[in-house]
């Protein structure tokens, strides 16, 4: 298993387990506590880390295959950035309600964009023995 394909999975098991962790908080913790509003705003941070969590085992499960591509790796590390300026941004905002924390929002979702983008360009340009059915 190669480096890169390590760390993602390692990044993604972490991540999931984050995902599922802060879901609880705020299904428990905080229902009473934030306004809906900001619960929402915290779900949303929750939704779209999960997606990414899972998305990070997948850069690294095609990496498993695609060792040497510079743009899969890149992906995984777009999405490592987009759920810290998109998700944890969220979760601060919403707990803390500093409003100023809306602006770094976006940029977590351009890395998103970014990522997706990023890993379809790899997987389509690298040489790859991805199992065929």
């Amino acid at each position: 298993m190669s480096s890169a394909s390590k760390i993602f999975l390692l990044l993604g098991a972490i991540n999931a387990f984050l995902c599922v962790a802060l879901g609880a908080f705020g299904a428990h913790g905080l229902k009473q506590k934030l306004s809906v509003d900001m619960l929402a705003t915290y779900q949303t941070g929750v939704q779209y880390h999960f997606y990414h969590a899972l998305g990070l085992i997948m850069v690294g499960l095609i990496l498993l295959h695609c060792q040497k591509s510079r743009f899969v790796t890149l992906s995984g590390w777009l999405m490592s950035a987009g759920i810290v300026l998109f998700s944890f941004s969220l979760y601060t905002l919403s707990l803390t309600e500093l409003r100023w924390l809306g602006v770094i929002t976006p940029f977590g979702g351009v890395a998103f964009l970014s990522a997706w983008i990023t890993l379809a360009y790899g997987v389509w340009k690298h040489e790859t023995n991805l199992p065929t059915s």
